[in-house]
């Protein structure tokens, strides 16, 4: 905690949040506050009463699998394009390279490896009469994309075949008894088995202020009781405060989810699970500015997906020199 200068009796209160401010915070908070309810449904009756919520700590008998997934995917703009159609109109585009990969940590022989990666290219346009564009040895696949193709809405666009991408690298790795975690919501990937989605940031705030309480209270290790979003993409989930220093109320706090289509049984199980097994692959903030949220295979699992999607400066002079070549 930091005080303030002059340190009166009645100053506030404030914290600094551990995190790089150039990875935004921890907890991402509307202008009301944290405070702020989110409009999502939520059934809070679902491991326990409401009325009885409190911090679960780690199960006795419970243990870590011994093969744990993580998978992430990074996406970068390589370029941002114009189109010029036959009629004297024109769309936006952008050139984007993406790439999924899963980190394989076998915890029963305490090692760690990359277990698969691919990198995936698109053109994500509106226009109706783009094709695929080559520069230099490199593909950019049309990516037709509906509406009116503004190019605030394009970079969303890249999302949904990155997630596609994660599923299939995601899916070539996994054994028997594994567990997965997504580096964020779990969206369309709800149907693959054990599985958690994992959000590090904390965009909205689910539950009432008696609820929120709970969870803002709990100690390293411990969770909230699993409760129900009934959101687009709902589904089961919890909180969970990873190993961190004392500080702000939601420092360290994860939130985890997984499909709906999971009895509650099941769904406490994986809960339960994740208690004993997230918490080991907490980063410290000496070497990671997101700490303890990015999780430390995640962090370099990242950084060589980075490094596969190649040299930007030199993708982006082969976009400029493909469209002279068609100009």
């Amino acid at each position: 905690m930091t005080r303030p200068a002059g340190g009166g009796q009645d100053a506030a209160r404030f914290f600094v949040d551990a995190w790089d401010p150039a990875y935004g915070a921890s907890f991402e908070a509307s202008a009301a506050g944290p405070a702020a309810p989110s409009s999502a449904q939520v059934d809070a009756d679902v491991e326990c009463p409401a009325v009885d919520w409190r911090a679960v700590g780690p199960k006795a008998g419970v243990r870590a699998p011994d093969v744990v997934l993580l998978v992430d995917g990074v996406r970068r703009i390589d370029a941002s394009v114009w189109t010029a159609e036959d009629d004297g109109g024109s769309f936006p585009g952008l050139a984007a390279s993406y790439a999924a990969g899963v980190v394989r940590c076998d915890l029963e022989r305490g090692a760690a490896g990359l277990a698969g990666a691919k990198v995936g290219r698109g053109l994500f346009t509106a226009s109706p009469s783009a094709a695929d564009v080559v520069a230099g040895s490199v593909r950019y696949p049309v990516h037709r994309v509906g509406g009116t193709g503004e190019l605030a809405k394009l970079p969303a666009a890249v999302q949904g075949p990155l997630t596609a991408l994660e599923v299939e690298v995601s899916g070539a790795a996994r054994c028997d008894g594994d567990l997965l975690v997504v580096d964020g919501p779990l969206r369309n990937r709800r149907q693959l088995p054990r599985t958690l989605g994992y959000i590090k940031t904390q965009h909205s705030q689910y539950l009432d202020a008696r609820l929120t309480a709970v969870v803002t209270g709990l100690a390293a290790g411990e969770r909230s009781p699993v409760f129900r979003l009934g959101t687009a993409w709902g589904g089961w989930s919890w909180y969970l405060r990873l190993p961190v220093a004392a500080g702000a109320p939601w420092a360290g706090i994860v939130r985890l989810e997984c499909s709906a289509e999971l009895p509650v049984e099941d769904a406490v199980a994986l809960a339960d699970l994740s208690q004993v097994t997230l918490p080991r692959f907490a980063s410290s903030p000496y070497k990671d500015p997101r700490a303890p949220q990015n999780l430390v295979p995640i962090a370099g699992l990242e950084r060589r997906l980075r490094a596969l999607l190649g040299d930007v400066r030199l993708l982006h002079r082969a976009l400029a020199t493909a469209a002279r070549s068609r100009g």
